[in-house]
């Protein structure tokens, strides 16, 4: 699974480089704390073919031209407020191969890809991974030839979002819509609106084929409730805004699956819900970062294959691998695993507590408490109903702020 912001490399020409590699769907490393989902799969839904999008009103037209016309009626409408976004990428610094020690700069470039504007004070929302490490941002809206410098008000590697803000004229500004993601069902009609491969302005439409996928952010941490669509995204779509067919965002386009070693779109394409956006444009704004709440462990998902593999009490729930030292969990005496197994090629930690509520909801799966966690803030106190030794206990942990990144959270930094 790649980002999809497109990187140009010069004077070598053009070179596609995935901004945040993500490991797909096996053991993630997530958080809403550092944890790690293990031995779990995900089924991806068949993509079908594009449909049509449903029609704005009645303007007396045959229906094969209302499901054009409603597409070129959203681009027409909400094309004016997509970016495009250039990041200037200078070189950095690496290890030198010299005898003399003299440092060598690798890497830099332009990397390019999109967003959109969300109020009229020139805020626009894109991904993290598109302007991460620049050294300067420059932005065109909609189809004016016109560059604004950027500034970055807030980034949030976690959730992969970064707002940025341009002293744009008020008539070049038009805010986008912002819609409901939680509304969203499989098989509606959505919209994106993008620049990929540089090409800007460019429009594509599908279906949304999935809901409630995960995946990597750059951080090595995990966004939960995403979209997976089919309309076509590719690099330098980063960003740029999924449409519903009322004409509001509903997604940010962010990762796409290239089922191998290519770099295009093969229909599996990836957006962050405008809803958890939502949530964090205040934080974005007034603090410049987001503050997310931190648990502090490993685990994996008990399946009834599992349970009878390794002869555990229950068919469901979350084993616990590691309590991460100095962490939430570890501070409230949750224990991890102390032995090693291999089930089905897979290597387990078996010994520690077994996760089956949070504040009395039942854990099916370490899905579920990858959702609660990251719903929560730092300094919630949250009950965990466990089974430790075959007896049921609960544990009142108090929820920390999560590390910057997985390999602080390993190393207990």
């Amino acid at each position: 699974m790649k980002s999809s912001r497109r990187v140009l490399r010069t004077p070598f020409g053009s070179a596609l480089l995935g901004g945040a590699v993500v490991a797909v769907f096996g053991a993630i490393a997530i958080a809403a704390g550092w944890i790690q989902s293990e031995g779990s799969s995900t089924t991806t839904v068949a993509a079908p073919l594009a449909a049509p999008i449903a029609n704005q009103g009645d303007r007396g037209e045959t229906s094969g031209e209302n499901d054009t016309n409603a597409i070129n009626e959203i681009y027409r409408r909400d094309g004016g407020g997509v970016a495009f976004i250039e990041s200037t990428i200078p070189p950095r610094e690496a290890e030198s191969l010299s005898p003399f020690g003299e440092p060598e700069a690798q890497g830099g470039g332009t990397a390019t890809g999109s967003g959109f504007v969300i109020d009229g004070e020139g805020h626009i929302l894109t991904n993290n991974h598109v302007i991460d490490g620049a050294s300067r941002i420059s932005v065109k809206l909609g189809a004016s030839d016109t560059t604004y410098k950027a500034e970055v008000v807030g980034a949030d590697p976690a959730s992969d979002l970064a707002l940025l803000k341009v002293d744009a004229p008020a008539g070049q500004l038009h805010p986008l819509t912002l819609g409901d993601s939680s509304k969203l069902q499989v098989g509606d009609p959505v919209v994106a609106i993008g620049n990929p491969f540089g090409l800007d302005r460019t429009v594509t439409a599908g279906i949304v084929s999935a809901l409630q996928r995960q995946i990597q952010a750059p951080d090595g941490f995990s966004i939960t409730n995403v979209i997976q669509t089919d309309a076509a995204i590719n690099p330098g779509n980063s960003g740029g805004p999924l449409i519903n067919s009322n004409g509001e965002v509903v997604g940010i386009n962010s990762q796409i699956e290239t089922g191998g070693g290519g770099n295009g779109n093969v229909g599996i394409g990836f957006s962050i819900p405008i809803n958890t956006a939502r949530s964090e444009i205040h934080q974005l704004e007034t603090k410049g970062e987001v503050e997310h709440a931190y648990l502090g462990i490993t685990g994996a998902t008990i399946t009834p294959d599992l349970a009878r593999a390794v002869n555990l009490p229950v068919k469901e729930g979350v084993l616990v691998q590691e309590a991460v030292k100095g962490g939430p969990a570890d501070k409230a005496g949750i224990e991890g695993g102390n032995t090693s197994a291999t089930i089905n090629g897979a290597q387990i930690q078996l010994g520690g507590d077994i996760i089956t509520e949070i504040e009395g909801r039942k854990i099916s799966s370490m899905d579920d408490v990858i959702a609660f966690i990251n719903h929560a803030q730092p300094g919630d106190e949250v009950e965990l109903t466990i089974l430790r030794d075959g007896k049921e206990k609960t544990a009142t942990i108090t929820l920390g702020t999560r590390p910057a990144s997985t390999e602080e959270a390993e190393s207990g930094e």
